[in-house]
């Protein structure tokens, strides 16, 4: 067992003092949101190019962050480190951008520059800063206020409750632009192919085995030719139809195993099949697909469109393989 390095200091006190001091800044910056929001996030929604980050220290770590969720959430942005703007960076920034400048004093020195190019083009410049009186509120076309919360540190000097601030008011930024823009799943999955976030948005259709694809018998095929089908198909299963075409149902190797010891070769398909398999819809979700097949205990299901025809398979292998997870 691990010795405790601090036998006569309340760890568990002190890290409940810091979450519940971040949290009381939470609750006054919600508190404190006011129209300012309001016309900051009108700047982000008429901006026909980039959304601009930028900001120095802990201030630009939170920056480059909300680029990321900006950009992932459909707004394309870049985070602009102030010194390298001085250095030709500023080229980066266009009149068809928008400018987030974050500063919790308001007078980061290495911002003048960004904020008189901004000012001298008239590109939109959104401040988010604890002071009002600062250099950066001043030249700023909107102001978003953090409010005088003190710091979460015990000697009340590092950024912490205001850094935490900054973060959720950015985040709040861009989750409520992309709500009210109407941003979908299938938008996000876009922007995020990879990682358990993109697997989480996979359809149905995206993985499914195509209906031409399908390995089909008919119910009167014997069960020796079924089987030859089922191994060729790869799939553990064969789609049965009847002499029209119709599917009818479905066999799976689940069927075969339940028929091994009643002469199986000897039966017909319309035997052994399920009728009226399970089926989904090709615009569901890969992972409601094989949370079905999980409950139900199969290992595949038809998949129709909207219209209820028939338009392919899905089985639980090409779930796994395509890395769903019912879980995410």
């Amino acid at each position: 067992m691990t010795e405790n390095c601090f036998p006569h200091f309340d760890v568990l006190a002190e890290a409940r003092r810091v979450i519940v001091c971040e949290r009381d800044g939470l609750s006054s910056l919600a508190e404190t949101l006011n129209e300012a929001f309001v016309k900051a996030l009108d700047l982000l929604a008429n901006c026909a190019g980039k959304v601009i980050l930028t900001g120095m220290g802990k201030s630009g770590h939170i920056g480059k962050k909300a680029a990321a969720t900006f950009a992932s959430t459909g707004m394309p942005s870049i985070f602009i480190h102030p010194a390298e703007a001085s250095h030709g960076d500023l080229g980066m920034i266009s009149e068809q951008d928008c400018v987030i400048a974050l500063s919790n004093s308001g007078e980061t020195r290495e911002l003048s520059d960004l904020i008189s190019y901004c000012h001298g083009q008239n590109i939109p410049l959104i401040a988010v800063t604890q002071n009002s009186n600062s250099h950066l509120a001043r030249y700023a076309t909107e102001v978003l206020l953090l409010p005088k919360c003190a710091e979460a540190c015990s000697i009340k000097l590092a950024p912490s409750t205001s850094s935490t601030m900054m973060l959720a008011l950015l985040d709040s930024l861009a989750l409520t632009l992309h709500t009210a823009k109407g941003f979908t799943p299938k938008d996000f999955k876009r922007f995020h192919p990879g990682g358990k976030l993109g697997s989480a948005l996979v359809c149905v259709r995206d993985i499914m085995v195509p209906k031409d694809k399908m390995p089909l018998v008919t119910e009167a095929t014997v069960m020796s030719d079924v089987v030859v089908t089922m191994s060729q198909g790869r799939l553990g299963c064969v789609a049965v139809a009847d002499s029209c075409g119709k599917l009818i149902g479905l066999i799976t190797d689940g069927d075969l195993r339940r028929h091994m010891n009643s002469a199986l070769l000897e039966k017909r398909a319309s035997d052994v099949m399920t009728k009226n398999p399970k089926c989904i819809d090709k615009d569901d979700l890969a992972a409601d697909a094989l949370r079905e097949m999980r409950t139900q205990k199969i290992t595949a299901l038809l998949v129709e469109d909207k219209d209820q025809n028939l338009v392919g398979l899905i089985d639980i292998h090409k779930c796994l393989n395509a890395g769903i997870d019912t879980a995410t």
